[in-house]
């Protein structure tokens, strides 16, 4: 039921919302891939999961604390969905935070994702977020840190890359990573040249230098 109500949700998107386009940089290459994408505040995700056109082999990230009812309110109230010190503030503390805990939970597990955790179960996300890359499938990734109201720092959250040396410990294989720069005014899927994780360097020795490339391509620079 949950991913026939994915299918038919994505299509009514696709269908009432305009098309977008998709621009590479270099010609797609099929294989185990994540694809590190800007967030356009709730627009990224929704456009990446209903009009990429490689969306049927992609899995998002998503957030636990949005998967579970209970956490949803916190999360909400944390994560900039309004204008700090607006007029309408005080309403949308007392409301939005739980009309999100009724319908984003049942909404997000109809999508095929892996759930993100901020603990010592992080290590639950990078094993199946490896067993997904063994399908040859693609993960989704949105690295960015908000800085306020529609806003995000420059540099990118980095832990998540330790992935690539789990990878390579699964397959042998490099990690590929294609930066994805959503242009909502252009309607475009900018997606730039892949990064790759090196595995013959020490992970302390390029995490900055792979940050900066791929914060760079979410820029759409």
């Amino acid at each position: 039921m949950g991913k026939r109500f994915y299918r038919i949700a994505g299509g009514m998107i696709r269908l009432l919302s305009r098309k977008m386009k998709t621009e590479w940089e270099v010609p797609f290459e099929e294989g185990p891939c994540v694809f590190v994408v800007n967030h356009v505040g709730a627009i990224g995700p929704v456009d990446m999961c209903a009009k990429f056109p490689l969306r049927d082999q992609c899995h998002p990230w998503i957030n636990d604390g949005v998967l579970d009812a209970k956490k949803v309110p916190a999360y909400v109230r944390q994560d900039y969905w309004w204008r700090p010190g607006s007029f309408f503030e005080p309403v949308l503390k007392a409301t939005v935070p739980y009309i999100a805990a009724v319908l984003l939970p049942p909404i997000l597990r109809s999508v095929d994702y892996v759930p993100v955790y901020h603990d010592q179960r992080i290590m639950l996300t990078l094993r199946q977020s490896v067993r997904i890359l063994q399908k040859d499938q693609a993960l989704v990734i949105f690295p960015e840190q908000p800085s306020g109201w529609l806003s995000h720092h420059e540099w990118i959250n980095t832990g998540w890359l330790r992935l690539g040396e789990l990878w390579y410990r699964a397959s042998g294989r490099a990690l590929k990573m294609y930066p994805v720069h959503i242009d909502r005014k252009k309607r475009l899927f900018k997606v730039a040249a892949p990064v790759w994780y090196d595995p013959a360097r020490r992970f302390s020795d390029q995490e900055k230098e792979l940050a900066g490339a791929l914060a760079k391509g979410l820029r759409g620079e």
